[in-house]
C-alpha cells in the first residue's frame, strides 16, 4: 500500500490576525480598483480631446467618448480624417441593428488597414463597454498617430518600434537639458520639465527654461501646455494633475508628446522644403496656384511612374551574357540613379500638400483635397506596383543571367569537344588514306587484321560524334546566340565524320582487291612451279 507524503503543516493564523489579513487584502484590492477608476478617467478625457482635435477638422465633436461613439457614425467621420480614406456612408436609422452595421463598417476598414482588434466586436462598442471602447481608440492612436514614427541616428541603424523610436525622440530632444532625464512614458514626466525642454529645443523664444524648478511640477507643467496649446496650436489633451500623480498614465502621455513630435517633424520638414520652394514661389502666392503645383507634379510623378512600370514589365532581355550583364547594369542604374530624386519628389508632394492645406486652414478656406487619381494614397499605390515590377524585372533578369552563363559553359564545352572530334577525325583521315598493305600476302593478312581494328575503333567513336550533335541540339533549342557557328561547326564534324567513314570503305575494298592479288600472284606461283 502506497504512503502518502505528509506536507509540512502550514501555520494556523489566530482568528485578529486572520482578520487583519484580510482588511488587508481588501484595502490593496480597494487601492488597485481605486488606481484603475483614475487611469480610465484619464485616459477618457484624453482620448476624448485627441478625438475632438481630428473631428474639429470637419466641424463635428463628441461629448462622452463612451455614449457618442456607440452609433457609428462619429466613429466613421473620425477614421475618414484620419485616412483621408472615404468609408461607406453610416446606415440611416438610430436602432440598435444600425448602430451596429456602423460600427462594424469602422472596424472592417481597421482590418483592412492591418489593425489586430482582439476580442472586440461592434456590440462592445455599441453597448459602451468602458474599457474596449478605450482599447478601440488606443488601437486607432497607434495605428495612425504612433506607428509611423521613426527615428534614424548615426551610429545606430537599426528600426525600433514605434514606442522606443517616439521615446529615443524625446531623449535626443531633452539631451543636456538640466534635471530632465527621459527613460519612460509615466514618472519621467511628472515634474513638467521634459514638455518644457521639448518645446524650448524648438522655439526657445517661448520658455525661459532656465527659470523654472524640478520643484514646482504643476507650474511647469501648466506652463508647457499653455504655450502649446496657444503658440503651437496643439489641443490640452492633459491636464497638470493627470501627469503630477504617483503613477501617470502612460498611453495618455504617449498619445500626448506625439502630438508634440508630429507637429515638429512636420515643422521641420516644412522648414527643409520651404527653403527650397520659398526661392522659386512667393508666400503670397494664392492658393489655387499652390494647387495646381500639386497637380502637375502629381500627374508628372504618376506619368513617370506608369511609364517606368511599362518598360520594367518589357521582358525582351538580351539574348547573350553580355546583353544580359549590360541590362541588368542599366537596371541598377535605375535604381540608385533615376528612381531615388523620383522618390524625393514624392515626399515633397507630401510636404506640398501640407503646406496648402495649413495655408488653407489658415485663411478659414475650404480645405483643399486632391481629386481621385491623385491623393497622396493613390500615389503611394502606384509606388507600391513601380517596387513590385521592379522586384520582378530584378527577379527575371538574374534568371535570365544564369541561365545565360549556362549556355556560355555548354558552348564552351561543345568548342572542346567539336576542336577534339575534328582533330582526332583528320588524324584518322590521314591514317586511312595511306596504303602500305605488304608485298606478301603474310603482310596483307596482318594489314587486313589492322584495317579492322582500325574499323572498330572508329565505329566506337560514333557515340562521340553523336555527343557533339547533342550539344549542339541543346543550344539550338535554347536560343543560344551563337547558334549559327554552333550549327555550322557541328555539320563540319559531321562532314568529317562521313568522309572517314567513306574513306574507311574505300580502304577496305582496295585492301580487298590487294588481298585478291596477292592470292592469284602466290596461286600462279605454285602453278609454275
Amino acid at each position: 500500500m502506497m504512503e502518502l507524503e505528509q506536507k509540512p503543516s502550514e501555520p494556523c493564523l489566530s482568528p485578529a490576525a486572520f482578520v487583519d489579513q484580510v482588511q488587508y487584502s481588501n484595502i490593496l484590492e480597494g487601492r488597485f480598483k481605486q488606481l484603475q477608476d483614475e487611469r480610465e478617467a484619464v485616459q477618457k478625457k484624453t482620448f476624448t480631446k485627441w478625438v475632438n482635435s481630428h473631428l474639429g477638422r470637419v466641424t463635428c465633436r463628441i461629448g462622452d467618448l463612451y455614449t457618442d461613439l456607440r452609433d457609428g457614425r462619429m466613429l466613421i467621420r473620425l477614421l475618414e480624417v484620419l485616412s483621408s480614406e472615404q468609408l461607406p456612408k453610416p446606415t440611416k436609422g438610430r436602432m440598435r441593428i444600425h448602430c451596429l452595421e456602423n460600427v462594424d463598417k469602422a472596424l472592417q476598414f481597421l482590418k483592412e488597414q492591418k489593425v489586430h482588434l482582439e476580442n472586440m466586436g461592434s456590440h462592445d462598442i455599441v453597448d459602451g463597454n468602458h474599457r474596449l471602447t478605450l482599447g478601440l481608440i488606443w488601437t486607432i492612436i497607434l495605428r495612425f498617430q504612433i506607428q509611423d514614427i521613426s527615428v534614424e541616428t548615426e551610429d545606430n541603424k537599426e528600426k525600433k518600434s514605434a514606442k522606443d523610436a517616439l521615446l529615443l525622440w524625446c531623449q535626443m530632444k531633452t539631451a543636456g537639458y538640466q534635471n530632465v532625464n527621459v527613460h519612460n512614458f509615466t514618472t519621467s514626466w511628472r515634474d513638467g520639465l521634459a514638455f518644457n525642454a521639448i518645446v524650448h529645443k524648438h522655439r526657445p523664444d517661448l520658455i525661459e527654461f532656465d527659470t523654472l524648478k524640478r520643484s514646482n511640477a504643476h507650474y511647469n507643467l501648466q506652463n508647457a501646455f499653455n504655450v502649446a496649446e496657444k503658440e503651437l496650436g496643439l489641443t490640452k489633451l492633459l491636464d497638470p494633475e493627470d501627469v503630477n500623480v504617483d503613477h501617470p498614465d502612460e498611453k495618455s502621455i504617449i498619445t500626448y508628446v506625439a502630438t508634440y513630435y508630429h507637429y515638429f517633424s512636420k515643422m521641420k520638414a516644412l522648414a527643409v522644403e520651404g527653403k527650397r520652394i520659398g526661392k522659386v514661389l512667393d508666400y503670397a502666392i494664392e492658393a489655387d496656384q499652390l494647387i495646381e503645383k500639386y497637380e502637375t507634379l502629381a500627374s508628372e510623378l504618376l506619368q513617370w511612374i506608369e511609364q517606368t512600370i511599362f518598360t520594367l514589365n518589357d521582358r525582351q532581355l538580351a539574348n547573350s551574357l553580355s546583353g544580359v550583364q549590360n541590362q541588368l547594369q542599366a537596371f541598377n542604374t535605375y535604381r540608385t540613379v533615376e528612381k531615388p530624386p523620383k522618390f524625393t519628389e514624392k515626399g515633397n508632394l507630401e510636404v506640398l500638400l501640407f503646406t496648402i492645406q495649413s495655408k488653407m486652414r489658415a485663411n478659414n478656406q475650404k480645405v483643399y483635397m486632391p481629386r481621385e487619381g491623385k491623393l497622396i494614397s493613390d500615389i503611394n499605390k502606384a509606388w507600391e506596383r513601380l517596387e513590385k515590377a521592379e522586384h520582378e524585372r530584378e527577379l527575371a533578369l538574374r534568371n535570365e543571367l544564369i541561365r545565360q552563363e549556362k549556355l556560355e559553359m555548354l558552348a564552351a564545352r561543345f568548342d572542346r569537344k567539336a576542336a577534339m572530334r575534328e582533330t582526332w577525325l583528320s588524324e584518322n583521315q590521314r591514317l586511312v588514306s595511306q596504303d602500305n598493305f605488304g608485298i606478301d600476302l603474310s603482310a596483307v593478312e596482318a594489314a587486313t587484321r589492322k584495317h579492322e581494328a582500325i574499323e572498330t575503333d572508329i565505329g566506337a567513336y560514333g557515340e562521340r560524334v553523336a555527343a557533339v550533335e547533342a550539344v549542339a541540339r541543346e543550344l539550338e533549342a535554347e536560343g543560344y546566340h551563337e547558334v549559327r557557328r554552333v550549327l555550322a561547326r557541328r555539320d563540319n564534324v559531321l562532314r568529317l565524320w562521313e568522309y572517314l567513314k567513306e574513306l574507311l570503305a574505300a580502304r577496305r575494298e582496295r585492301l580487298a582487291a590487294h588481298r585478291d592479288w596477292r592470292l592469284m600472284q602466290d596461286d600462279h606461283g605454285l602453278d609454275a612451279a
